[in-house]
């Protein structure tokens, strides 16, 4: 997700209020490639219209959602190593979607599928209710100025969105490397109906194996920041 650096008051105010800012930057030859030649075959456009996942991966099996893959370094270890569950990556930034396209070719992955959209209106609109068995949001845009705050993504209306379009017993793993959105995570989460703790009420969790660290990781523990992990399982409201 990218940095803030706009203003609260640029949103219009008929537009939902974005958790990103869409800064492109500037594609490598070999990503704007990516888009050329295997766009087709891993990208998924963003109709508006419910989507049969089944017919998009061509079997049926447990599907897990990342939202804001960044480079896509964790979501092309996570499928390669998980080749029992197809993987949904929802990112809006160019040159991590084509950097993760040239990964998924170069290892000819068939677990995998990518939007370049915002991942609101892709759940909303095109992941059928109670299909994803999780949903990884690692790492998001922290919105640390006060008064963006209200520009997080996970807030409670949004993990409302989130429970409708999880199986039942279904996992929400969020990971962050700022104290605050931690607590801000932690509040929404245990006062979210339906949702439960796998490590106990209000505790984070241990990194799991699953999520490798990452090189935004790595350079925020330079920096000093420390790392929370949040696993809730959707149990119904």
């Amino acid at each position: 997700m990218a940095h803030d650096n706009d203003k609260a008051g640029d949103a219009p105010l008929h537009r939902r209020i974005r958790s990103f800012v869409l800064r492109e930057g500037r594609m490598t030859p070999a990503q704007q490639r990516a888009f050329d030649e295997h766009w087709e075959r891993f990208g998924l456009d963003y109709t508006g219209t419910e989507r049969d996942l089944d017919a998009t991966f061509g079997r049926t099996a447990p599907r897990v959602l990342e939202i804001g893959f960044g480079n896509g370094e964790a979501l092309a270890w996570a499928s390669e190593h998980d080749l029992a569950r197809d993987y949904i990556g929802v990112e809006v930034h160019g040159p991590g979607v084509g950097r993760l396209m040239n990964a998924l070719a170069a290892r000819e992955a068939t677990n995998v599928r990518l939007y370049k959209h915002d991942a609101v209106e892709v759940l909303e609109h095109e992941i059928p209710p109670g299909s994803l068995s999780e949903v990884r949001i690692w790492f998001p845009d922290p919105w640390h100025k006060k008064r963006h705050n209200k520009r997080r993504l996970v807030q409670p209306a949004f993990v409302d969105l989130l429970a409708s379009r999880m199986a039942p017993g279904g996992l929400l793993h969020l990971a962050t490397d700022w104290e605050a959105y931690a607590e801000h995570m932690r509040e929404t989460m245990e006062a979210a109906p339906g949702w439960r703790n796998r490590v106990g009420p209000g505790q984070s969790a241990e990194r799991p194996a699953w999520r490798i660290e990452t090189h935004f990781e790595r350079r925020g523990t330079r920096l000093g920041h420390g790392v929370w992990d949040f696993l809730y399982e959707w149990h119904g409201a």
